[in-house]
């Protein structure tokens, strides 16, 4: 007896189906694993920049008031203050490098948590949907979604609530990077004493680093309309304009100095209760534990 054609798709997409939701689990789970796991790359980067940060305030407090301090028994030791004011200056060179370089990896970390997000999606490859899989964002098939028509990959959960999910959390992050992006710019300027003598000043139209402006345009992070890097925003409330303290006031005030510290560490744009929500209910959903 020969199928009908209503038969023979419905035999396919059967077929499909079996083929594809094992593949997508696996997909799913490594990905998500993944995020984890930039999650805790990102904390530890985040704290390294940080230590160095604070050590690189320090030292310039150090030799901002060096000059005004009593030395005691080593006053009249000729040229203490200069050697003493070189060591400090060798110190701020040090941690400056060291926390462009955790910047820098860190955009990497932001940058590879997009790429992640954005592989969620399970591809049948070939004209007839053969055996063969790919994993990415597009199909050569126009036809195939990469989410098995909509269906559940596990239990409950289509494609699309994950995606919606890794979205979530790495706006999350891209919004902290540029906040982050603020922060170093402030730090590298007051430790940089021979820029400021030189009225050399850093802006915000500058790269920290040598390729930043094609880093940060994968994580939607700079305007190729503007050429410039987005202004950073506080959990959706974006600035109409920026006034860097580096490019108006060269010896930034200790008490502004310690609030940009303690913004570092709170991390505003991230959620951690949120993150910690998300992670929690995608495991269940795949039955796995995510930490």
């Amino acid at each position: 007896m020969e199928k009908s054609p209503s038969s023979s798709s419905s035999s396919s997409s059967s077929s499909n189906s079996r083929l594809w939701r094992p593949a997508a689990q696996r997909n799913l789970r490594n990905q998500w694993a993944f995020l984890s796991s930039f999650l805790h790359k990102w904390a530890s980067l985040s704290s390294s920049a940080r230590s160095h940060a604070t050590s690189l305030v320090n030292s310039s407090l150090s030799l901002r008031y060096l000059s005004s301090r009593d030395l005691g028994v080593l006053t009249h030791m000729p040229g203490i203050t200069n050697k003493a004011s070189f060591k400090f200056i060798q110190h701020q060179e040090l941690h400056r490098t060291k926390l462009l370089a955790s910047y820098n990896n860190m955009v990497a970390i932001v940058n590879q948590m997009v790429t992640t997000a954005a592989s969620m999606k399970c591809f049948l490859k070939g004209v007839d949907n053969t055996s063969i899989l790919q994993y990415s964002n597009s199909s050569v098939n126009t036809a195939d979604g990469g989410d098995g028509g909509g269906i559940p990959a596990f239990t409950f959960w289509s494609i699309s609530s994950f995606e919606k999910l890794a979205e979530e959390l790495t706006d999350m992050f891209i919004l902290e990077l540029n906040l982050k992006r603020l922060l170093v710019m402030e730090f590298v300027s007051i430790s940089n004493e021979e820029d400021v003598r030189a009225n050399i000043e850093l802006r915000w139209l500058d790269e920290l680093y040598p390729g930043e402006f094609d880093d940060l345009s994968k994580c939607r992070l700079y305007s190729t309309e503007a050429c410039a890097p987005l202004l950073p925003k506080l959990k959706g409330r974006e600035l109409d304009k920026l006034k860097l303290q580096a490019e108006h006031q060269h010896k930034v005030n200790e008490d502004v100095l310690q609030v940009y510290l303690t913004t570092w560490l709170a991390d505003v744009n991230i959620d951690k209760y949120r993150v910690d929500e998300i992670f929690t209910s995608v495991g269940e959903e795949m039955n796995v534990t995510l930490v």
